[in-house]
């Protein structure tokens, strides 16, 4: 039965992936940093979709942490799906550095080193994936260093999805817009002042990443008024792109 190893797998998209997935089939290993809340996840997988469940409690924004989820996908796994992040709610000049620090081991360093340790045994099975949660405010330079970490993830993403794309694997960004989770009450971000008509819903998000990941796209931008804000983005002038992120909190 084929494998998937999610992080942050215990709320918001992660959560979202781990539902999918289980309903898909496949033996599920999970990470998160609280133990007790991945217990209670892996055993409502368990009996609701049948499936085998795995906890690897770990902090990924340590070496220990990182580690110890490297240590597991080299011994294989079909499916990584590097979900696991936090946002800041002010702007870089006003956040502590160490916490700067932390963002960036989590959304840059874990990813790379957790890609680097799944790809080879993929690769030498001519099979498998890495999923890669990024976000829309990649496309949008703001006072926060939030979406210039998540555009190196895209870069990352599309860089290694071409280097493995003729030998079977493959690898995706995927870049949503506004989702229904826990990321934004935990960054401390009042999501009163988003209009609605932005905001998505995380198994919504799952199952159109899981569509463009099936289809071959490197870079997966769920609904279609978020590949429109991402098509802008890539076309407007950065000076007037930050003032827009600025206005609807990007």
């Amino acid at each position: 039965m084929p494998t998937a190893l999610i992080t942050g797998a215990t709320s918001g998209l992660g959560a979202a992936f781990a539902r999918r997935l289980a309903g898909d089939g496949l033996t599920l290993i999970l990470n998160g940093r609280d133990e007790e809340r991945l217990r209670a996840t892996a055993e409502h997988l368990r009996k609701r979709y049948g499936v085998e469940v795995e906890t690897l409690p770990a902090d990924l924004t340590t070496d220990d942490g990182i580690e110890a989820v490297a240590e597991r996908l080299r011994a294989g796994v079909d499916l990584l799906v590097n979900n696991a992040g936090f946002a800041h709610r002010r702007s870089y000049l006003k956040v502590p550095i160490e916490d700067e620090l932390r963002m960036l081991k989590l959304h840059c360093e874990a990813v790379l080193r957790l890609t680097s340790a799944a790809l080879p045994g993929m690769v030498a099975k001519g099979r498998g994936g890495v999923i890669n949660v990024a976000s829309v405010a990649a496309y949008f330079p703001s006072g926060s260093t939030y979406g210039a970490s998540k555009a190196w993830l895209v870069q990352f993403s599309q860089s290694a999805a071409g280097e493995v794309a003729d030998k079977g694997v493959r690898v995706m960004a995927l870049c949503p817009g506004f989702t229904r989770t826990e990321l934004h009450q935990r960054a401390g971000i009042d999501p009163g002042g988003i209009p609605g008509f932005l905001w998505l819903d995380a198994d919504r998000v799952v199952a159109e990443a899981m569509r463009d990941f099936a289809r071959g796209l490197r870079v997966s931008v769920p609904a279609r008024r978020y590949k429109l804000i991402a098509a802008v983005g890539r076309l407007t002038p950065p000076n007037l792109l930050g003032r827009i992120a600025e206005k609807v909190g990007l």
